[in-house]
């Protein structure tokens, strides 16, 4: 074992005692008391420690950071996380595994903003699951001591690609059943994705170019209007525009404040009574489940803005996309999803994607930061918790696989 670590500097002395670490509130937990209405003194509330011990504390401070994150305080977000990870990087999610003897899941994440790693606790809570959580911070060794576990799942996302280097070398030795390889991380970018996917027959990935922002407002050869411009590392659409000429394009940079932009051509994308549907697509262990389709009256579609709550219409047509998509889109689109699945290489991952007006997947953007979650009322959308269930169980049994597979040679 000490041979096969000895290019692995966090690994030559990693012992897996089955130490216990402290425990932490958890993302899920604060999200869905926020969408359900939670502020912040609420949630801060409800993090409480009644131990003043140092781990203890540390706990309460990731918390909390949190905690503001989900009510846009971004920068007592940061200060709060680098004061928890300084003091201790290994956290157990409350209230998880349940059961005499759950499944053991150590994830190994990065620092950074809700966007940043996999959403697992939101999992893993409807799971019989003992989730565990470990910051990786660049430049810091990991903790000597670990608790064992039975599968690690490397769930950095938007990470540094210098600690993605350092994951993709972890992946690769870890002494336990490893899912979601960092190495593959990059290959959903959406320069890489433009790039690789482009003249594939089965999918419409929209050629994307970065540039600087001064020197954005020339369109390459070829291009039209109208284009989408967005700062480099946004994400949830934030300054996210569409400008329908030269003009507007040049109103859109002079707005951002970003040193770098991505262009790339819209794409005309309405169905059916002039609505807008966007898909949210997991795949898991190769095989595509629908999470979401919201249908809107705009172009830039999100979930939360989309106006499902206020429509039974939407609703209807989406638990008939749920109802139907094995047998329907899933089957329409399945070579899409192969290349899909081939070309990121990933044990799990997201896509937003629609139907474009040629018929073929139009893809929006893939990631592993997508959030599964039963946070939506039954009451009003009755159609989602079996739904959500199917999804959740067939991400527990891939974990059970990997978690029944022989032990890595040494």
């Amino acid at each position: 074992e000490a041979k096969r670590f000895e290019a692995i500097p966090d690994l030559t002395t990693l012992n897996l005692t089955g130490a216990a670490p402290p425990l932490l509130f958890g993302t899920a937990a604060l999200a869905h008391r926020a969408y359900a209405g939670a502020g912040l003194a609420e949630l801060l509330g409800a993090i409480r420690r009644p131990t003043p011990t140092e781990d203890a504390a540390a706990a309460l401070a990731l918390d909390a950071a949190t905690a503001h994150r989900l009510n846009f305080r971004a920068e007592a977000a940061d200060a709060l996380q680098e004061q928890a990870l300084a003091s201790c990087p290994l956290y157990r999610i409350a209230d998880t595994g349940r059961s005499a003897r759950p499944l053991r899941v150590l994830a190994l994440m990065a620092p950074g903003d809700l966007m940043a790693n996999t959403p697992l606790d939101f999992i893993t809570a409807e799971l019989e699951v003992r989730l565990d959580v470990l910051f990786v911070r660049p430049g810091r060794p990991l903790p000597a001591s670990l608790p064992d576990h039975d599968v690690a799942f490397f769930a950095a996302g938007d990470a540094d690609p210098g600690l993605l280097v350092r994951l993709a070398a972890l992946h690769a030795a870890w002494p336990r059943p490893a899912l979601n390889d960092p190495a593959c991380v990059p290959r959903l970018s959406r320069e890489a994705l433009a790039e690789a996917l482009r003249h594939r027959p089965e999918l419409l990935c929209p050629p994307i170019r970065r540039a600087a922002r001064d020197e954005a407002a020339a369109l390459p050869a070829g291009w039209a209007f109208p284009v989408l411009v967005r700062p480099v590392g946004s994400h949830a659409g934030h300054d996210l525009t569409k400008a329908d000429d030269a003009a507007a394009l040049t109103a859109a940079l002079a707005r951002i404040d970003a040193d770098e932009v991505f262009l790339s051509q819209f794409i005309d994308y309405r169905g059916r009574g002039g609505l807008f549907r966007k898909y949210r697509v997991a795949f898991i262990a190769g095989a595509p489940f629908l999470c979401h389709m919201a249908v809107s009256e705009h172009w830039m579609v999100h979930y939360l803005n989309a106006g499902m709550a206020e429509s039974r219409a939407k609703r209807e047509a989406e638990a008939a996309a749920m109802a139907t998509f094995d047998a329907d889109f899933a089957r329409r689109y399945a070579d899409a999803f192969a290349v899909l699945a081939e070309w990121a290489r990933l044990d799990y991952f997201q896509i937003d994607c629609a139907e474009a007006p040629d018929g073929r997947l139009l893809l929006f953007e893939a990631d592993v930061a997508g959030i599964v979650h039963t946070m939506d009322p039954p009451d009003l959308f009755p159609y989602k918790p079996p739904q959500m269930r199917r999804v959740i169980a067939a991400f527990g049994a891939m974990l059970a696989r990997h978690a029944a597979a022989p032990a890595p040679a040494m």
